[in-house]
């Protein structure tokens, strides 16, 4: 195996899992494992920015033809979703994390709807799972596919990640606004404080 498939793969892992640890965080009912997979997420996500970030400059000053080159030049379609990761999602992140800390003094302690709300945002997963997908072109082509065929392939795999990340950015939406329903005040009692309710929302 080439050495900068190694590299690629390296990334591509981090960052899918990195999605996948962001996917399953809405689905967290106690605030202490919200806190702790939220962790996870913060680290995996400043980790493949940093692995990500650290190949493309090195890239760039390099004048020779190494594994780095080679690596760097697959990389240009995961910079872009990569930023919006450091940009938006490290930061909802590290809200979210502080958050569940303030309600995970015991364990079994209910993560409150506000809080899964945030984790469903679609800022925290969808920048992650993007930029996962992003890494899938550069993997095929370091593997010796040839994306830019004359046969229509190209064009078929652009619709097709088109529609991906549509679909992902729904989804997203859909279950943010789900949580964020419940949150809503459903009683007199709670009409008259909405600051109650908003308080529970990073």
């Amino acid at each position: 195996m080439d050495g900068h498939l190694i590299v690629l793969l390296s990334i591509a892992a981090v960052w899918l899992a990195a999605g996948i640890v962001a996917d399953g965080l809405p689905r967290l009912d106690r605030a202490r494992a919200l806190r702790r997979r939220s962790g996870w997420v913060l680290a995996l996500s400043v980790a493949g920015v940093g692995l990500t970030m650290t190949v493309l400059a090195a890239g760039l000053t390099s004048a020779g033809d190494t594994l780095v080159d080679r690596a760097a030049g697959q990389l240009t379609l995961v910079a872009v979703p990569a930023l919006a990761v450091s940009a938006w999602t490290v930061r909802r992140v590290r809200r979210l994390r502080a958050g569940a800390g303030a309600f995970a003094a015991a364990p079994e302690t209910p993560a409150p709807y506000g809080l899964r709300a945030s984790a469903a945002h679609p800022l925290v997963g969808l920048p992650v799972q993007v930029t996962a997908l992003a890494t899938v072109p550069g993997l095929l082509r370091a593997a010796g596919l040839d994306l830019s065929a004359g046969n229509g392939f190209t064009g078929v795999a652009l619709t097709l990640g088109g529609l991906a990340v549509l679909a992902i950015g729904i989804r997203h939406g859909l279950r943010h606004s789900r949580l964020a329903e419940r949150t809503l005040p459903t009683g007199p009692a709670l009409t008259a404080s909405p600051a109650v309710v908003g308080s529970l929302h990073v």
